[in-house]
């Protein structure tokens, strides 16, 4: 039995298909922009709160007497759970106490000096981690997305032969299509390294999170700790019972005494004030991709171990190479450099892409003027967008709505795109060619 459509059934459902990969290549675009953006991370906080006390170290007695400082002023809260001190780094040289209530930056004798104000930077760090949704869903649709990235690094590949042999052959004088064309490919090569890398590492990260909470719920009893277990290290037994604050500096002196190359970034407290407390000290090793080691200290500050991610299993290793290589989170400036120049590159491939795409449609017969005015509005859209909730920072201090204003002016500038294209609708507009 052979179906028959109407012919407006079949060119409606041409157009939602076509609207759908639409939405796919503009939500790829928002993430490869934004990521590009976010290269910068600490920088960014550090102009969005200049006043910051800023040093190039921290005394171990100090970052005691700012966690003590921190705790008591939370007497008559819910007890925090977890307790984290940012040590002063080359890239973000401060000190910072965060619990599960506040964020406080603490000057070099340990003494709280003033809220974290950096919702900005947390805002672009959501937009390009979740694209600003509930984190399981965000961060599967972005892992998903880096996924489809791999795919379409690996068939644009496949699908031109000669891509390689081509790769310095640009005809960008030519107009139109051809030398869009041009540009898409020859930076789609000379990228492909590096998207192959952030693709890979972004499809990893972002759907390890449903991998292990499916696993978790499957195996464990919902227990997702359990199930990072064996690559970060197994969490000691809860006890409630109230204890002193654990002995943070007597870590911190063993880390200077019996690792003296091994760069602290982060003190972690877990279940303060506790009988069940611990101390984790976050080390950072110089020449290696991994984010850090994670060594153990109990309430005194005796030494308990590693978690073995700089000398562990190999799974460990590259585990924990993931952030870093994703990020670009090694070698200092140079290297944020270079990840932004190759970000633009490929936030360029996928604007480019998508417009070679809506090209070919119209030459199959398809024309959508609303389409190509709604991904004008993407691409335009977008950075107009980051520019506003820039300016708002500025003029609105750090509590502005930037998740809402971002969203509002990237609708706002597709409608608009939409809207300009009506016109066109039933009769042909002169699109160049868009062969490759």
């Amino acid at each position: 039995m052979k179906l028959a459509f109407h012919s407006d059934t079949v060119k409606h459902s041409l157009s939602a298909h076509a609207a759908i990969g639409l939405l796919a290549g503009a939500l790829l675009y928002l993430v490869c922009l934004s990521g590009t953006v976010l290269v910068l991370y600490e920088e960014w906080q550090r102009i969005e709160q200049p006043a910051a006390p800023e040093m190039d170290s921290i005394a171990p007695a100090a970052v005691q007497r700012a966690v003590e400082k921190v705790l008591a002023s939370e007497a008559g809260e819910t007890p925090t759970t977890h307790l984290y001190v940012h040590m002063p780094v080359a890239e973000l040289p401060r000190a910072t106490v965060t619990t599960d209530h506040q964020a406080v930056h603490v000057d070099a004798d340990g003494d709280p000096v003033m809220p974290e104000e950096n919702l900005w930077s947390e805002f672009l760090y959501a937009l390009h981690y979740r694209l600003n949704l509930p984190t399981l869903v965000g961060i599967t649709l972005v892992g998903a997305l880096g996924a489809l990235m791999v795919a379409l690094a690996l068939s644009g590949v496949l699908a031109h032969p000669r891509i390689f042999r081509d790769a310095f052959r640009l005809r960008a004088r030519q107009t139109g299509g051809v030398a869009l064309a041009d540009w898409h490919n020859r930076l789609s090569v000379w990228s492909l390294p590096f998207s192959l890398a952030i693709a890979v590492t972004g499809a990893v990260i972002g759907l390890a999170s449903i991998s292990a909470y499916a696993m978790a719920q499957g195996r464990y009893g919902g227990d997702v700790e359990r199930v990072y277990a064996p690559l970060f290290g197994e969490e000691p037994a809860e006890d409630p019972a109230p204890a002193p604050i654990p002995d943070v500096a007597a870590a911190l002196d063993h880390m200077q005494a019996n690792h003296p190359g091994i760069s602290v970034t982060y003190a972690i407290l877990h279940d303060p004030g506790t009988e069940g407390q611990h101390v984790q000290i976050v080390g950072a090793h110089p020449g290696r991709l991994i984010f850090g080691e994670y060594y153990a200290f109990d309430a005194q500050g005796n030494f308990r171990g590693t978690a073995g991610l700089a000398d562990g299993a190999l799974g460990q290793q590259a585990a924990a190479s993931t952030y870093n290589l994703h990020f670009g989170n090694y070698g200092g400036l140079p290297v944020k450099l270079a990840y932004m120049i190759f970000g633009l590159a490929l936030t360029a491939i996928c604007a480019t892409g998508t417009y070679i795409w809506l090209g070919k449609r119209r030459r199959r017969g398809h024309e959508e003027p609303r389409l190509l005015g709604a991904w004008h509005g993407v691409v335009w859209g977008a950075p107009a967008a980051l520019v506003l909730t820039l300016l708002a920072r500025a003029l609105l201090g750090n509590e502005a709505p930037f998740t809402a204003i971002f969203w509002l002016a990237q609708l706002a500038a597709i409608a608009a795109g939409v809207l300009a294209a009506a016109p066109a609708r039933g009769r042909t507009t002169a699109t160049p060619s868009t062969s490759s």
